[in-house]
């Protein structure tokens, strides 16, 4: 069994134009730091932008795609978020710490990113959050562990994929369908250690 532990935060966002847009920017990971997005398009169409081979490698033997772009994915992460690449331009806006994130705070960061914690909010986050999922399994037999350390709101988005607008923030709806998960409905930049065990 190896064990994989990637260190940073998710953003997950809806546009009035249907896109749904999930971006990972990991400062420590076994590939180094990174960041990626995955794109699901109205239609279904699901992308993945990955800024190196291996890195694509690594996200689609764990997650699934109907397209995959090696391409530079640059984000910058603060109140603001940024990210440029040659098929995405995006801009967001963070606001307040969610009544989540006050909650996921109050535990200490070593239990909340452990899988056996992971395991145990697992029925508590199917119920609260539609379509989000802290443990499950993935592709080649994957299991994977989401351990949630902070959550704050996006309160606005700007951008654009090729020549298409993306338009106003809104709801991630319909739940992505990358993997077991989705990011929540409500728009949201989540703090999280993400660890895949593969046999």
């Amino acid at each position: 069994m190896s064990r994989s532990r990637f260190e940073g935060q998710i953003a997950g966002v809806g546009s009035a134009s249907g896109v749904r847009v999930v971006i990972g920017a990991w400062s420590s990971s076994p590939l180094g730091s990174f960041a990626d997005a995955m794109v699901e398009l109205p239609s279904g169409h699901r992308l993945l932008l990955a800024p190196r081979v291996e890195v694509a490698d690594f996200i689609a033997s764990t997650y699934t795609f109907d397209e995959i772009r090696i391409e530079p994915v640059d984000v910058t992460v603060g109140e603001d978020w940024k990210l440029l690449s040659p098929s995405l331009t995006l801009g967001l806006t963070l606001g307040r710490r969610t009544p989540l994130g006050r909650v996921l705070r109050c535990v200490p960061d070593r239990v909340a990113t452990s899988p056996a914690w992971c395991t145990v909010t697992d029925p508590f986050a199917r119920l609260a959050l539609r379509g989000v999922r802290t443990r499950g399994t993935a592709r080649e037999g994957r299991r994977e562990y989401y351990g949630a350390t902070d959550t704050r709101e996006i309160v606005s988005l700007s951008g654009r994929l090729e020549s298409r607008e993306l338009g106003a923030l809104a709801p991630v709806d319909p739940p992505c369908r990358f993997g077991f998960s989705s990011t929540p409905r409500r728009p949201s930049v989540t703090t999280v250690v993400t660890t895949v065990v593969a046999a």
